[in-house]
């Protein structure tokens, strides 16, 4: 890798980057033009140091998968995405490849979707981008680093989220998400992240092991469900959660709504606030 080019173009990039136009909220006492490292790295998923350490480069290695997210979080155009993986030593990801980049068109639906918590998820199940009601709501994603982002470590390993599930429909989405990541793993066999989270979630997971071996049957796709979240400030909301399939580029982009004029809709625009406030402070 030519460590210092990468760095520096990095950071050229980062400094051109106007906060608001990539959903961060800028407070008043703000000095830096562009975005923060720590705002930058949020965003990423990857730690402030790592990517100090990238951009003076002390780091000499990141991934394609780091690559991609940091090129994704700066929005930039397709050259300067190319730039940067040629200079951290890599080949543009290709078809056989889990996609995780964001075109422009979907880009602007999540813009014109500001006021509603959002999240865009790759065919593996991964959070690849989430917007600050999202974070509101289900806790912030910036917070999360490599496996934590993906739904099935996520709940089969990890901690699970703020939504409420009984006992049946959580065995009963455990299952559909297993299904759906076997399905993903048949249509990029040579993905080698992908390989390596399903090994991972082999050794980690007796459940994931007892439901990748069923062979179940491939998942039902539902376009939208009543959706309950407890959340440590305002209690539990009962939201609509839709789904939104992008097919030509094989993400997936949730979105949380509530009905207009309820209690619920009270408590998720509270919750969007509370949430807001403290990613200003």
């Amino acid at each position: 890798m030519e460590h210092t080019e990468f760095g520096r173009t990095l950071r050229r990039l980062r400094d051109h980057v106007a906060p608001e136009a990539v959903g961060v909220v800028a407070g008043s006492r703000r000095r830096a033009t562009g975005l923060r490292r720590e705002e930058l790295a949020a965003l990423a998923g990857i730690s402030a140091d790592y990517l100090t350490r990238l951009e003076q480069g002390r780091a000499t290695s990141p991934s394609a998968q780091v690559v991609e997210a940091l090129a994704r979080s700066l929005r930039v155009a397709d050259a300067e995405r190319e730039l940067l993986f040629r200079l951290a030593g890599h080949a543009v990801p290709g078809a056989d490849v889990v996609p995780s980049r964001i075109p422009p068109s979907v880009q602007r639906l999540l813009d014109r979707l500001a006021d509603t918590p959002v999240a865009v998820l790759d065919a593996a199940g991964t959070i690849l981008v989430a917007n600050a009601p999202y974070d509101a709501l289900m806790g912030p994603v910036g917070a999360l680093r490599g496996h934590e982002r993906n739904t099935a470590w996520r709940h089969l390993v990890g901690p699970g989220s703020r939504a409420v599930h009984t006992d049946a429909d959580q065995r009963a989405f455990e299952a559909s998400v297993v299904a759906a990541l076997r399905m993903t793993v048949a249509r990029y066999p040579l993905d080698r992240a992908l390989g390596q989270l399903v090994r991972d979630l082999r050794a980690a997971s007796p459940r994931f092991v007892a439901l990748w071996e069923s062979g179940d049957a491939a998942p039902t796709r539902e376009s939208g469900r009543r959706k309950v979240v407890e959340h440590p400030a305002v209690g539990r909301i009962t939201l609509d959660c839709d789904t939104l399939q992008i097919a030509t580029d094989d993400l997936t982009v949730l979105a949380y709504t509530a009905e207009p004029g309820t209690e619920d809709a009270d408590r998720l625009a509270l919750a969007i606030v509370l949430g807001t406030q403290s990613l200003v402070g």
